[in-house]
């Protein structure tokens, strides 16, 4: 993406946590989609976590949430495929 002239910032959620207004933002805007259950952190939560709303699951462990999130100014993309590509570098 830098190469075609965008500015990347990357952030590392367990090193610099999601305040609860941006959990409550990617919340509102992915579901459950936010939370990656095909991960062994995932399975390593314990029933009640994993049976909780996403946002419980991330706040307690924040490796279990989909990467990568991408914001475009207002727009917010979850994950990286040739349709975010195409979004992103049109």
């Amino acid at each position: 993406m830098e190469a075609e002239g965008k500015q990347v910032s990357f952030r590392d959620v367990r090193a610099e946590p999601l305040s609860e207004a941006e959990l409550a933002e990617l919340y509102a805007e992915f579901g459950n989609r936010l939370v990656d259950r095909k991960t062994n952190d995932y399975r390593s939560l314990n029933i009640w976590l994993q049976n909780a709303e996403a946002e419980a699951q991330i706040a307690a462990q924040p490796k279990v949430m989909a990467r990568p999130i991408i914001r475009d100014e207002e727009t917010l993309y979850l994950g990286w495929d040739v349709e975010v590509e195409k979004a992103l570098l049109a």
